[in-house]
């Protein structure tokens, strides 16, 4: 496949191998520096911080001690105070090593000094104790050579070889770093020969294959310049009869550009004829849409007609039922107006001016009785009436419906002309615009046949220019093979 690279693919092929090994050797360098950082920081953060805090514990714990001393010596409580503040440190000390110690032999020291310091501080008080009891110094110092002193110094041991593990995984570590180090460089050095060879390689063989593709190509170009010149005398030849044929070409295309305007002209004349059928079926169906809409209304004060008959029909039944009741109280009356004037009767003269009365609401009930009559009579007219009326309006809903639906077929009907119309005045307009296209198509073809036929004679022209063109090209390119074989042979 590389065979048929470009001369730029195969430069650009070996820059970018360069550039990825370069990528390369910098992300090794990157990450082995890193990582020599992140080992240098360990060391320096972790163990030296460990070893450094050995060494305060070791400080912490003879600082108790002769502050322990310089309370028995002087019995000021000031030397008691300074060595509680020297067993926090020493606790400080001891809890910083615990959180960065690792398991194995730095767990077991750190417990083992654990309970040394309790057992040491056990036998300090004790004796701190004692000197506070007592004033005979000679026997408090006794007892602080026989208890405290063994107590320190196995705790002063531990302590120390706790100190001497952290100063060895010190070295460690640095020999590690440094290890690390030399590491990194070692594959920095080998990827940048690496890249070196790569490149002396790389140069050497583009140098070669593009001397060889050049003369390949140089080779290409000598026939081609041979095919070029044949095919310039051919143009020549075939210049002269398209000249000829462009004459013609250009007598058709102005007839045919003559009949596109025609068809322009008609096209135009039908489009106005359109629109204007067009405007006359838009009025017609908006007349059609206006006494739509007053049927509508009509039927709306029918059903508006309708609904106020009902409502009167059943206010005369509510009536009726009114004037029932009436009756029935009248009855009732004149009844009851019968039992007072018998009773009245009876009462003897105290009632007679109680039967004058009862007689008079008699009469009134009768006169009742009698206007009930009449009402009832006028309610079944109204009822009549009411009743005539409605089957009269829903005789005349029935015919608005009837006419409300023909003017909506009407009005579809005048839509459905307005739309073909619309189709007919679209297509006429689109005719008129595609001829007014074709005619200005046909003028540009009519402009590139007249330039055709120009670049025609023109082509005529430089055939002659063109084969002496061919010839030289031929001369340069035996002159760039016999360049190219030199430079391969040196």
């Amino acid at each position: 496949m590389s065979r048929h690279w470009t001369f730029g693919q195969k430069i650009g092929a070996g820059f970018a191998i360069t550039i990825a090994l370069l990528i390369a050797i910098s992300v090794v360098t990157v990450r082995a520096m890193r990582q020599v950082v992140a080992e240098k920081d360990r060391v320096i953060d972790v163990l030296a911080h460990a070893a450094l805090e050995a060494e305060r514990l070791n400080s912490a714990s003879e600082r108790m001690t002769v502050n322990a001393r310089g309370y028995i010596i002087t019995h000021k409580d000031e030397f008691l105070e300074r060595k509680e503040q020297a067993h926090r440190d020493f606790l400080s000390s001891w809890e910083a090593l615990r959180r960065t110690s690792s398991e194995g032999e730095e767990d077991r020291l750190l417990d083992e000094i654990a309970r040394l310091d309790g057992e040491y501080n056990r036998t300090l008080d004790s004796v701190i104790t004692q000197r506070r009891d007592s004033d005979d110094l000679e026997a408090v110092a006794a007892t602080f050579a026989r208890d405290v002193v063994p107590a320190r110094r196995a705790l002063q041991n531990v302590v120390e070889s706790l100190a001497s593990l952290q100063e060895r995984a010190l070295q460690d570590s640095q020999i590690a770093a440094s290890e690390t180090a030399n590491r990194a460089l070692r594959l920095v050095n080998l990827l940048a020969a690496t890249a070196c060879l790569f490149a002396a390689a790389a140069a050497w063989l583009l140098t070669t294959t593009l001397s060889r593709q050049i003369g390949t190509a140089v080779g290409h170009v000598q026939s081609s310049s041979a095919e070029l010149q044949m095919a310039a005398n051919q143009q020549a030849a075939g210049a002269k009869e398209q000249a000829t044929a462009m004459s013609e070409i250009t007598t058709t295309i102005s007839e045919l550009l003559a009949s596109s305007r025609q068809i322009a002209d008609s096209a135009q004349r039908v489009a106005a004829i359109a629109q204007e059928t067009t405007r006359s079926a838009g009025t017609g169906e908006g007349t059609v849409e206006l006494a739509h809409e007053s049927i509508g209304s009509i039927r709306r004060q029918v059903d508006l007609v309708v609904a106020h008959m009902l409502e009167l029909g059943k206010k005369s039944q509510e009536i009726g039922g009114v004037l029932e009741i009436v009756a029935e109280l009248a009855e009732q009356t004149n009844i009851l107006a019968i039992n007072a004037t018998i009773e009245a009767a009876g009462a003897g003269e105290s009632g007679s001016r109680f039967a004058v009365v009862a007689d008079e609401i008699r009469k009134l009930a009768d006169r009742v009785a009698a206007s009930t009559k009449d009402i009832r009579v006028l309610i079944e007219d109204v009822r009549s009436a009411v009743n005539t009326t409605v089957m009269a309006t829903e005789t005349g809903s029935k015919a608005v419906d009837s006419g409300s639906r023909q003017f909506a077929d009407v009005a579809a009907a005048f839509r459905q002309i307005a739309e073909l119309v619309s189709k007919t005045t679209e297509s006429a307009r689109e005719i008129g615009l595609s001829t007014k296209q074709q005619a200005t198509a046909i003028e540009q073809v009519n402009v590139a046949i007249a330039s055709v036929g120009q670049a025609s004679r023109e082509t005529e022209a430089s055939s002659t220019q063109t084969v002496q063109t061919a010839a030289e090209l031929a001369h340069l390119s035996r002159d760039l093979l016999r360049l190219v074989q030199a430079q391969a042979a040196g």
